[in-house]
């Protein structure tokens, strides 16, 4: 189940609300000496989490499948760089990371119980009290695996909200009448005080008179699949701008963006619109940016982390829509 992203948190009696992490979601399955952990993409983690593997088999529960979220803690602050790192290819590597800075599993759901009796269509809030007997039986011993605090109260909410950056990333809100809708984002919203988009890269320009990359250009996705620019993104170390002009030069291949594309006349265009150098959309950024209008971001953005853990055709047009128009101040 995906969260829409929103300006407020919302009020009412039918709302729980909870702490958004600053990590990777995963569900983790298990049936008897089999576990695996899936990313919200689909994609296997558990050769890159071998130690959420270990802690999961040593609880005492031998089937269920839970919903939840990875981090790693360092020097008492969640790293998303770690995880990051986690994401290699040489299994010596993996250990020797695991070893140093172990990971934790925050729990904030449970889909299938003790019995593989699965609890998708069941009210959130039935789930969330199944969850916490679930938590109160198996994770007393186990600090690897954790329930993830929640709350009706608002003021709560706030509290949480007033403190996002470092460990936490946002507030997580999700109707308590509401079944778990896989892939939907219809019953849980999330709520930043940083407005921040998941963007394709879609294609790069040149730094002016230097073959060092210069700004990225950064496309979202339609209903359609038709990938579209819209906005750029300049802010990044000069030490870092030869890494990256090797690594998408040897993306580079057209079209980059299938939708809107640079080079269109608009308030934005420079003498220097058209000269960009398209490249295959594999790469996933976050950014953060202060007003989307016209279809685009209306300033350069900044760069918040590189999303490995994401898949290109994810990063669409509905994170943005709700705000074209409007002037969102970076807090």
């Amino acid at each position: 189940m995906e969260a829409k992203s929103v300006d407020t948190i919302p009020v009412g009696d039918n709302w729980q609300y909870e702490p958004k992490w600053d990590g990777f979601r995963c569900l983790a399955f298990r049936n008897g000496a089999g576990i695996s952990l899936q990313s919200k993409a689909g994609q296997p983690l558990g050769r890159y989490f071998p130690d959420i593997i270990e802690a999961l088999l040593r609880l005492p529960a031998k089937k269920f499948v839970v919903d939840g979220e990875l981090v790693i803690e360092v020097d008492r602050r969640l790293s998303f760089d770690e995880l990051q790192f986690r994401l290699h290819p040489a299994e010596s590597r993996v250990q020797k990371l695991a070893a140093a800075h172990p990971a934790t599993l925050i729990l904030f759901d449970l889909l299938v119980n003790e019995t593989g009796m699965s609890l998708v269509n069941m009210p959130f809030s039935e789930r969330r009290r199944t969850l916490e007997k679930f938590a109160k039986q198996n994770l007393k011993r186990d600090r690897t695996i954790r329930l993830s605090p929640a709350t009706t109260s608002l003021a709560q909410a706030n509290r949480w909200l007033a403190k996002v950056g470092g460990n936490l990333d946002g507030i997580i809100a999700k109707r308590l009448d509401a079944s778990y809708a896989s892939g939907e984002r219809t019953a849980m919203v999330k709520v930043k005080n940083i407005r921040t988009a998941d963007c394709v890269v879609g294609g790069f320009r040149y730094a002016s008179g230097a073959k060092v990359i210069g700004s990225l250009l950064l496309g979202l996705y339609d209903e359609a699949g038709l990938l579209h620019h819209v906005g750029f993104t300049s802010a990044f170390k000069t030490s870092d701008r030869r890494a990256l002009t090797k690594k998408f030069e040897a993306l580079r291949k057209p079209p980059g963006f299938t939708g809107n594309a640079p080079g269109g006349r608009s308030r934005w265009s420079t003498e220097r619109t058209g000269e960009w150098e398209p490249v295959e959309p594999k790469i996933v950024v976050e950014v953060t940016y202060d007003h989307f209008t016209g279809g685009r971001f209306r300033h350069g953005t900044k760069i918040v982390r590189w999303r490995s853990d994401k898949v290109p055709r994810q990063c669409t047009l509905d994170q943005v829509a709700h705000r074209e128009g409007r002037a969102i101040a970076l807090l």
